[in-house]
């Protein structure tokens, strides 16, 4: 077993000397966020798509773009509003007079990263054209499906539910999102640079540093790093946390009861999944060929945000699902 470690440890190792350079790319035109780009990669690395929460300004739709040239892909964005028609995201046919046939017209959804700008601005009918190529990464046309080509990521972003004229997203889709980033106002040092560096106006170029057909090699890479039973049982027992009546905690711990009190529902099973490859897919850019306990927690938070609902008794305490799973994450045993 250890000689299988150490051997999916030298090929992550070296499959993963890109990384370095990406954050490297990144830097010329970003300044800091990298928390954010380090998600990015995950999501790319796990297949999974991202929901990134923030203000305006803060440079989310800047970095998709950068993200998509660095890594060589192409890329699209959609302004969601809400007169958005799900033609106007996955496409139409068109009627031919010459020949007297119906072609596709393939909307912006067909393409490699798709930005969905202040998705919490559409209405129903554009969110569940979304979730089918989010989910079954295809979209259908007039009764015909044309399938997504890859790697395929939705990069969605959304301002504060509290502001006038945004909704919340069905539990359905957001369940979709690997993970659902919390991003927040640069240091004085970062808005220093920030102010140096766009205020010259200048275009920044920056370098290519791997493809499409590498990025699918390092995706089946990453899938071997090796998971303990040990690691694979704390996943678990995290997610089990989440969820009311949950009778692997005990009785009277108080975590049962703050969660039997304030959680309506608690994580899928869907979060025990994407806590497992996120976790891969974390310990792949530190460059490790096996997960450790520091891993999963490192990844834990943004995976379980948009997971836990709580009730009216948490609200009106004004407890978040953020603050409920920082609570599990603290009582729960770490092997």
């Amino acid at each position: 077993m250890e000689q299988g470690i150490r051997a999916i440890n030298e090929i992550v190792e070296k499959e993963s000397i890109f990384v370095e350079e990406f954050f490297r790319e990144m830097g010329k035109v970003i300044v800091g966020q990298k928390y954010l780009l380090e998600r990015l990669l995950i999501g790319l690395l796990a297949k999974g798509h991202i929901l990134i929460e923030g203000m305006p300004g803060l440079a989310k739709t800047l970095t998709a773009k950068i993200f998509s040239d660095v890594i060589d892909v192409q890329f699209a964005r959609i302004q969601f509003t809400p007169d958005l028609l799900p033609a106007d995201l996955i496409g139409t046919v068109i009627y031919n007079p010459q020949s007297k046939e119906f072609t596709p017209r393939k909307g912006p959804v067909f393409t490699n990263i798709l930005l969905a700008d202040e998705i919490n601005r559409a209405p129903a009918k554009v969110q569940s054209a979304l979730l089918e190529a989010m989910q079954e990464r295809q979209v259908t046309i007039d009764k015909k499906s044309y399938v997504l080509k890859e790697p395929f990521l939705v990069l969605a972003t959304q301002n504060p539910i509290e502001q006038e004229g945004t909704y919340p997203l069905p539990e359905a889709q957001v369940d979709r999102f690997l993970l659902k980033l919390s991003l927040n106002y640069p240091d004085k040092e970062e808005e220093y640079q920030i102010m140096e560096r766009m205020s010259k106006q200048e275009e920044i170029k920056t370098n290519k540093v791997i493809s499409p057909k590498d990025i699918e090699h390092a995706q089946k890479v990453m899938q071997t790093i090796y998971i303990d039973k040990k690691i694979k049982d704390y996943i678990v027992n995290i997610i089990l946390a989440t969820r009311p009546q949950n009778k692997q905690l005990p009785e009277n711990s108080s975590l049962r009861k703050e969660i039997d009190n304030l959680v309506s529902y608690g994580a899928s099973p869907r979060a025990t999944i994407y806590l497992n490859i996120a976790s891969k897919a974390h310990a792949f850019l530190r460059r490790k060929g096996y997960v450790t306990p520091e891993d999963v927690k490192s990844v834990g938070l943004d995976v379980l945000r948009h997971r836990i609902i709580v009730n009216y008794e948490a609200e009106a305490e004004g407890i978040t699902a953020e603050d409920i799973a920082k609570k599990v994450f603290d009582e729960i045993e770490v092997p």
